[in-house]
């Protein structure tokens, strides 16, 4: 039993060190393709984040922390209104507010292209449209 136990430890221990160096070994992050696209909710007309965003933002730079040479791209989307026109400065300012907050948490501003997108694609749920997507990595 203690020898399986041990062996276990080991298997951890190793495992660890081969995601760990993947990073070291993969700097400019073509191993991201596999990353989800981390989405970011805001409520109607607003660019405020709450702690549910704050989290998403923040495990985003930990990714991108991990790799210092992978590019950040952040689009804002909104959701279609029919009181508004639709408007690529509110979509902008809400992915330009995420990109602030990556930079305050350590993210070198350099890294991160901003994109507002106006009108989400695909706008079933107006929650789903309002957001903005973080990729972090090439393509």
């Amino acid at each position: 039993m203690r020898r399986r136990a041990l062996a276990s430890l080991g298997l951890a221990a190793t495992l660890a060190a081969s995601l760990g160096a993947c990073a070291a070994n993969d700097p400019i992050g073509t191993d991201l393709a596999a990353q989800p696209v981390r989405i970011v909710f805001f409520e109607d007309d607003s660019i405020a984040l709450g702690p549910a965003a704050m989290a998403v933002i923040e495990d985003a730079v930990a990714v991108a922390r991990r790799y210092p040479l992978a590019p950040v791209r952040v689009a804002g989307f909104i959701a279609p209104d029919p009181l508004h026109a639709p408007t690529v400065a509110l979509s902008r300012a809400r992915a330009e507010h995420v990109a602030n907050e990556m930079v305050r948490l350590g993210v070198a501003r350099a890294r991160i292209q901003v994109q507002g997108r106006g009108l989400a694609p695909v706008a079933e749920i107006p929650l789903e449209a309002r957001r903005v997507e973080i990729r972090i990595g090439p393509g």
